[in-house]
């Protein structure tokens, strides 16, 4: 299945090990999933998370945190690990409840979410960070865990990729902010349209404000 998705191009990073899936399936606990989110740190959009389960054994060569990863090497690898998936689902909180629930809460939300989509039911969850969302399964919340997880790192890819894809879609519906190129962080050409323009709907206005006073 995995040979009719093209390879990556361009230079890759090192691939994260597999070390913590191993020793947890080495005591009989599968499927394991991991589950990251992409979007806690910009000024507008969702906050997505994505939840994945590969098979046993499986290493997809440059899944890594999607952070070092290209836009082109982050798109080729979501497809792969998508096609070899044996179950991935995302979780997608709104900016409307970000901004009632604070934007940790909605993390956690869009996780849980995304867990709880998956159609197989996973014995264990590794969570990227240091708080855990409210599981049924059990779960390990681990420290720059895409980095250190091969099923974190992929769920980082396929929450950046989503987000992403969102991100394109709102710059359709709000042209003048930018987010085809920045995806709703603060650069400063996004600060130059928010001044200029003023905040639109999928602006996080508490946060803005708090951050720019104003």
């Amino acid at each position: 299945m995995g040979n009719k998705v093209p390879r990556v191009k361009g230079k890759l990073k090192l691939t994260a090990p597999t070390i913590i899936e191993d020793s947890y399936m080495s005591r009989g606990i599968f499927p394991i999933s991991g589950v990251d989110e992409a979007g806690r740190g910009p000024l507008a959009g969702p906050v997505v998370a994505a939840a994945v389960i590969l098979p046993p054994g499986l290493i997809i060569e440059g899944v890594n945190d999607s952070k070092k990863l290209n836009h082109n090497q982050r798109e080729e690898l979501a497809l792969r690990i998508k096609t070899e998936a044996l179950a991935y689902a995302y979780g997608i909180v709104d900016v409307e409840m970000i901004e009632e629930i604070n934007i940790l809460q909605a993390a956690l939300l869009a996780m849980k979410t995304a867990v709880e989509g998956l159609q197989v039911v996973p014995q264990m969850v590794l969570v990227d960070g240091n708080r855990l969302p409210d599981l049924q399964s059990k779960a390990l919340a681990i420290k720059k865990g895409d980095s250190a997880s091969h099923l974190i790192a992929a769920a980082s890819i396929l929450a950046k990729t989503k987000r992403d894809e969102i991100m394109l879609q709102l710059h359709k519906k709000y042209p003048l902010y930018g987010f085809d190129k920045h995806k709703g962080y603060g650069t400063k050409a996004h600060q130059t349209a928010i001044i200029k323009h003023g905040l639109c709907p999928q602006h996080r206005a508490k946060f803005v404000r708090r951050i720019y006073n104003g």
